[in-house]
């Protein structure tokens, strides 16, 4: 069920999706025109214009940055900069070939700084990740991180070695990173800003 609604003075709709199995109610931004709302089948078109209501300030800061971060189709991000793709390259080859070329002298750097060393380094396209270690301590980079300046991408490899020494999110590992990575609340920030 779709209905429209006006955020930011600009016309935008609201793709309602019912399910029963549903128990919370989730609200997305999908685009800079539109807006997804999932929730169980006793939701109404009425709650959903309430939530939209309650979430006005979240919504206008999210629209906000997928404006300034909107790309035309021929245009990508490579280490932080807008690029036109003039020649129609495969995006996800071109990714991938450069963050083998680029990621692997990062991590051997900061492996040296850090004295941590994975067993491995593999590059995939992930839809959630920017990178994992498991617990074989093999690290793994999404391709994507590309499109994200190198102070970032370093970020993301000083994280993923800091989890061959503490493979969870605890106050040590933090404090690991940390010491590596002083600003990594800042780069984490920045990094939002890019998504």
């Amino acid at each position: 069920m779709n209905f429209s609604t006006y955020i930011n003075n600009k016309e935008v709709t609201v793709d309602l999706i019912r399910k029963r199995a549903l128990k919370h109610t989730y609200l997305r931004l999908i685009s800079k025109d539109l807006i997804q709302i999932s929730a169980n089948i006793f939701f109404t078109v009425d709650d959903a214009k309430r939530l939209i209501d309650n979430k006005i300030e979240w919504l206008e800061k999210g629209l906000v940055k997928l404006e300034k971060n909107f790309m035309e189709k021929d245009e990508f991000l490579f280490l932080g900069i807008r690029h036109k793709n003039l020649d129609f390259r495969d995006l996800d080859k071109f990714y991938k070939s450069e963050a083998k070329r680029l990621i692997p002298p990062i991590v051997e750097k900061y492996s040296k700084i850090m004295n941590l060393s994975p067993t491995s380094i593999k590059f995939r396209k992930n839809k959630r990740t920017w990178g994992s270690c498991n617990y074989k301590n093999e690290l793994n980079f999404n391709i994507l991180l590309m499109k994200f300046p190198i102070p970032l991408i370093e970020y993301v490899v000083i994280h993923e070695l800091a989890h061959i020494k503490e493979k969870n999110h605890s106050k040590r590992f933090w404090s690991l990173v940390e010491e590596y990575c002083p600003d990594y609340k800042r780069r984490m920030k920045e990094f939002k800003s890019f998504l």
